[in-house]
């Protein structure tokens, strides 16, 4: 399963446009919400999450997670990094070699875990000293290894495509690519 993490605050496109790319693949997505199942992003758009955090636990342990996935935004980002249940999910992710993949200002909560040590990785501007241990990229996305990051909402749809290559290989995200008429 992959844990996509909703925080009151998140930027919105790097949350629903690499859950749609993922659910176009075929992956299996559920989406938690911190704090409850109605989650309002930064710009006032209302999301039901699938599940709340309270129950993340419950169901981690019959499907645990592929992938971790923080979008970005303020101040979801900071909610984020404040979350136990976040804090768990990315802990269990690393332990078992999970993907983490984090998008805009969310890589520094990976870096402020220590997760990111040795590893390439992109940021929103501003964010890279919270980026500890980590090779710093220029590049919008960064693949390294089971660690995808980001730089912003402005590379939401390379970053979801990023994700679904890493799981379904690159000929369906170049055919979801073409498909969504994104060339």
């Amino acid at each position: 399963m992959h844990y996509l993490f909703l925080a009151e605050g998140f930027e919105e496109t790097e949350a629903l446009c690499p859950l749609d790319l993922m659910r176009r693949a075929g992956l299996n997505v559920t989406t938690v919400g911190i704090g409850g199942k109605t989650i309002r992003g930064s710009h006032g758009i209302m999301v039901i999450a699938d599940v709340a955090d309270r129950d993340f636990d419950s169901i981690a342990k019959k499907d645990p997670p592929e992938s971790v996935i923080l979008p970005g935004g303020m101040p979801g980002t900071r909610h984020l990094a404040e979350s136990a249940v976040v804090s768990s999910a990315l802990d269990l992710a690393y332990r078992t070699g999970a993907y983490l993949c984090a998008i805009c200002a969310a890589p520094s909560v990976l870096g402020q875990k220590g997760y990111l040590k040795g590893k390439n990785a992109t940021c929103f501007p501003g964010f890279e000293d919270q980026l500890t241990g980590a090779v710093l990229s220029h590049n919008k996305v960064v693949v390294d290894g089971t660690v995808i990051t980001a730089a912003g909402m402005g590379v939401a749809l390379p970053f979801g495509l990023a994700i679904v290559a890493a799981f379904r290989g690159e000929s369906t995200a170049n055919r979801i690519h073409r498909d969504i008429q994104a060339e």
